[in-house]
This record gives C-alpha cells, structure tokens and sequence, in this order.
C-alpha cells in the first residue's frame, strides 16, 4: 500500500466492460444471453488468432461483459479458475490518455500490472491502447483508449454468430456499482489505495453496527470518482458465526468481486422478464413488505406494492427519493458472486433499510449450504 497522501487526476470516463474468466465460456455466455438478456456481439479465439484463449462478448444497455476461458491447462486463465472459480477478473475503464492514467496511478502507489501497449488490428481497423494495474487479489482495472479503433470491441474479435434465444426483454441500462470483498483488517487500507492511486473519495462508510444479523456482521466503504463510477468495498467483522465475506473469501480463495448491480428504469418489468427466464432471487418474507411500507410513508404512496411483494423487490429511501432492488442466488457454482438488480428514483443510498432483511436471507442459504 502507498503512503503517498496527495491524489492523482486520473480521469476514468467510465466502466467499459468487466471480464469474467470461467471454466466453460460458451456455456456462461449462454446463461448471460439467455436468462439475463444479454445480446452476443464478439467472439474471438483460434479461429481469429487467439491461441491461448476464447472469449465472447455480450451487451445490454451500456453493460457489457466479456466472459473468457481458456484453451490450455497451463494457461493464466485455467489456474484462475482451478483456484477461484468462476469470477470477474477485470473492471475494465475508458480513459483520454492510457499513458498518462497509467503513469499517474502508479506515480500515486498503483501496483503495474500491464504497461501501456496498443493492440493492432490485423484487417487494419486500427489499434486500442491499454495498460493495467493491480488491485485487491487478483483483479485488476484495465486502462482502455478506442479513439483509433472502428471494428468489432477489439482486435483479434469478429462479430458473434451466436443465435439468440427467444424471451422477454429484460431492459438493464447501466452498470450501477461493483461490490469487492477484501480481507479482515484491510479496508481502510484499500479506500487509501483507491483515493491516492485513482483519486477516489469517500461516499459513505458503513459500520458494523449497521450491517449485522444475530449471527454475522461486515463493514463497508463506499468509494467513486464523482462522476458514476462507484465502488463499494466490504470487510468481515466479529460476529457468532461465519459471514457472508468470510464464506466468499473461502470459496474464493482471496479478495474479489462479490456482485454486480445493474441498474433498470422498470425494475418490475426486469425482474418479471429474468423470473420468466429462469433467474433465481433470494427470497424474503412477507412480513418485511409492511415494515417497508412504514419506512417509505408517503413517498411510498403510488408503489405497487402488490406487484414488489409478488416478485420479491425490496424498497429503500434517503433524502433524495427512494429506490427499488433485489439480489440474485450466486450465479457461480461456488457461493460467491451474485447480481443486484437496482432501479433508482432520486435515492442516491445502497438499501441501508434493507440490509437486515437481505443479510438475513443470505444467511439462509448460508444455513443450506452448512457454512453458517
């Protein structure tokens, strides 16, 4: 970690993809386009020059994910996955200048990971720049320029001729916010990292009188770069028995991202396309919908309520208005990473209201699965 105080004006214009490496990318990128409504755009692999690898790249909104596998026993990708499992290897960000995001980052105490070099195209539709640095165990952020480039996501990729399954539109926008889960003791030194390396701040930090059960608790700093991209961190903390963080980290094996929440304008209509599709949400019960309604009060007024119960959506509210989410089941074969579905409606907060109410039901299947 650096000791460095002063931040750094890397300017990250946005979130450009997150990469999953996992066993099987087909059949990943198939759950993705058929139960969450993913459209197929890229492939690339042996047949576009790739030896070592195959990823495909699917989109939905302004989310787009690249899911990769790999074509070797010995490659990065397979001892990844032999260790961790399937996960989310890279955000991936757009940046003006990938020298100068790079240079200043680590000028600031960012750990290199991949120096600055561009990719060119072999059917010459130009070159994208990137770079990469380190971060909590073994992800990185990509620093991404595509000013030069015109082809299919990248060099090496060809458009998808994957068919796409028929179903409900889904309508996810936007990635919302990427959750990471860090070891016990390390997060303040991970919100250090971001505010000197990237010139993140501080949005909100909760403690763990705010996020506990009876059983378990966690901590959690929320940090962005004040210009939509936020990142939530959390750590374990004492509690009876074994949190939800701690079973990540065991399942994971080191620090990671624990999920992603994309963000929908119509929550109700999403998450009743993603139930006709087969997704699977964690389960609350009834009595949590008539607490809710007295904490919206007025504001909750117009809510459908009878349509939130039906489909299990909790609701939340801050100064700024209030917000609708919901949570997967792990969508990994390890019990690690998991989706929130977001709808926003001027509240700026994460569900604080609902934190009981979820970690709850995340140790319930905690309990099912004996890691309670």
């Amino acid at each position: 970690m650096t000791s460095v105080e002063t931040t750094t004006a890397v300017h990250l214009r946005g979130i450009d993809h997150l990469e999953w490496w996992v066993g099987n990318a087909r059949a990943f990128t198939a759950f993705l386009v058929s139960a969450f409504g993913f459209a197929p755009i890229a492939h690339a692999g042996p047949e576009t020059g790739r030896r070592d690898r195959v990823s495909y790249v699917v989109e939905q909104g302004d989310i787009r994910f690249m899911v990769t596998g790999a074509l070797h026993p010995d490659s990065p990708v397979a001892e990844h996955v032999r260790n961790h499992g399937d996960g989310v290897r890279d955000i991936a960000f757009v940046v003006d200048d990938v020298d100068e995001a790079y240079r200043a980052a680590c000028a600031h105490g960012a750990l290199p990971a991949r120096p600055p070099v561009d990719d060119v195209d072999p059917l010459d539709h130009g070159c994208i720049r990137h770079a990469a640095v380190a971060t909590y165990g073994e992800t990185v952020h990509t620093f991404l320029d595509r000013s030069r480039y015109d082809g299919p996501f990248a060099p090496q990729f060809e458009p998808s001729a994957l068919v796409v399954p028929s179903g409900p539109p889904v309508g996810l926008d936007a990635v919302d916010h990427v959750v990471a889960n860090v070891d016990k003791g390390t997060l303040r030194d991970w919100v250090a990292y971001y505010r000197h390396a990237f010139g993140f701040e501080e949005l909100v930090h909760f403690s763990d009188d705010a996020i506990s059960t009876e059983y378990s608790a966690l901590m959690s700093t929320v940090v962005w770069n004040g210009d939509g991209i936020v990142l939530p961190i959390n750590e374990p903390a004492d509690g009876r028995r074994k949190s939800q963080i701690e079973e990540y980290l065991d399942y994971y094996g080191t620090p990671g991202v624990q999920h992603i929440a994309l963000r929908t304008d119509d929550i109700v209509t999403t998450v009743a396309a993603l139930r006709e599709r087969g997704v699977r949400f964690l389960d609350v019960p009834p009595s949590y919908y008539a607490d809710a309604r007295r904490r919206l009060g007025a504001l909750g007024r117009d809510l459908p309520w009878d349509e939130l119960a039906a489909l299990g959506i909790l609701v939340d509210r801050d100064h700024g208005g209030y917000l609708l989410q919901i949570f997967t089941e792990c969508v990994t074969d390890r019990p690690t990473v998991f989706v929130e579905i977001i709808q926003r409606e001027g509240a700026r907060g994460f569900g604080e209201g609902n934190f009981k109410a979820l970690f709850e039901a995340i140790e319930r299947e905690q309990a099912r699965r004996g890691n309670l």
